[in-house]
């Protein structure tokens, strides 16, 4: 038997109904609110402390003041508190000599460095035809004073920086070699960058280095294997040593004529979406290769050594590599600036990410000896072995 509900107490129902989701929604609007106040309330707080120490500095600086340095030094300020080695901000200055160097030119000595044990700054690499080529500057060579500076004193990255300039413009380097110190001076000028060199070891390897993934490497990589397949290389060795990273649209690029179809790495964002950075069509080469790296060996040259090795069966012989699993955005900004951020983490689909880890070498092997390339050796020696 079906009871009644009275009109009375279905009024009632329906209120308390209406009170309760009142009362939830409200409670949910007002945390809301209070976290958007507290939020605005602490950036308020720092913004604050700015003004409060732009008038005291204003007051009493002794010195001028540029007002673009200090915009820019603002801006920079910022992004350095955000803790991370690869977001930055560019000055303008900065972005166009980032611009140029992505498209494969730079204005500079034509010099790949890296940090040496005490501090200083390492040559690994010199550019063919750049200042420095005729000058008798070894690779190996270290850069202790620039412009009369000490590198220990300014540190690491913005001594590196401070090799920038404008073309034309000149600097003075103090190079070690052997304990002994020797004063050069250089200007710099615009150079294309060859990031990819290859040749056939014998009759039967096949050799290519590459130094970076910029714009003009995808052609002059394609343009190289084809060649060297051409010639009859029945086995690969890619060496990636040094090659700090670059570009992964270039990277993709480099990679799609290698391996089999399907997603080959993507990247994982923020909001928690993931996307497909690379992809590879059908086509593929079917002969062993091998792959070199270092420690030095980062971001985008990791992510073509793990996806030979994961998807080609490639082996990958020297030391363990950088480490660095993340991707940068780079932004217009203000006064043609440019805000790098770093927005992703990627990853092959096989593999995890590397991010702070770095790939492990499946044959590891350091050289002993600045004239003698024990990993190139033994990668030469794999390289034979893995022929059928």
């Amino acid at each position: 038997m079906n009871k009644k509900i009275s009109l009375g107490l279905a009024v009632s129902l329906i209120a308390i109904a209406s009170a309760v989701t009142f009362i939830l929604t409200s409670f949910f609007s007002l945390q809301s609110f209070n976290e958007k106040v507290v939020d605005v309330n602490e950036k308020g707080k720092k913004y604050n402390s700015l003004q409060t120490l732009d008038s005291y500095v204003r007051e009493n600086y002794l010195g001028d003041i540029d007002e673009n340095k200090l915009s820019a030094g603002i801006l920079k300020g910022y992004m350095s508190g955000l803790d991370d080695k690869y977001s930055k901000y560019l000055t303008a200055e900065e972005y166009l000599a980032e611009q140029n160097d992505d498209e494969g030119q730079l204005i500079g000595l034509g010099l790949t460095l890296n940090e040496d044990e005490n501090g200083y700054i390492r040559i690994a690499n010199i550019m063919h035809d750049s200042p420095v080529s005729e000058a008798g500057i070894r690779e190996g060579d270290i850069i202790t004073l620039i412009d009369g500076v000490s590198v220990l004193s300014t540190g690491f990255d913005e001594s590196v920086e401070a090799l920038r300039g404008a073309e034309g413009s000149e600097i003075r380097l103090t190079i070690r070699r052997g304990g002994i110190d020797k004063d050069y001076t250089f200007s710099r000028r615009s150079i294309e960058s060859v990031t990819v060199t290859g040749e056939m070891l014998d009759e039967n390897v096949g050799y290519i280095k590459i130094s970076s993934f910029k714009k003009n490497t995808p052609q002059k990589f394609v343009d190289t294997l084809e060649r060297l397949t051409s010639n009859g290389a029945k086995s690969l060795i890619f060496d990636v040593r040094d090659n700090a990273g670059g570009s992964i649209e270039m990277l993709s690029t480099c990679l799609d004529p290698l391996l089999p179809e399907g997603v080959i790495a993507t990247a994982d964002y923020k909001d928690g979406h993931s996307e497909t950075l690379i992809y590879s069509d059908e086509n593929k080469l079917d002969i062993p290769m091998t792959v070199l790296v270092n420690k030095n060996t980062a971001s985008a040259a990791e992510l073509f050594a793990a996806s030979l090795r994961d998807f080609s069966g490639a082996v990958l012989i020297g030391e363990k590599t950088y480490g660095k699993g993340v991707m940068q955005k780079t932004t217009e900004f203000s006064k043609n600036g440019a805000v790098v951020l770093t927005v992703a983490k990627y990853k092959t689909t096989v593999s995890k990410c590397y991010d702070g880890i770095g790939l492990a070498p499946d044959i590891s092997i350091s050289n002993e000896s600045e004239d003698y390339d024990d990993q190139y050796t033994k990668a030469v020696e794999i390289a034979h072995n893995l022929i059928n």
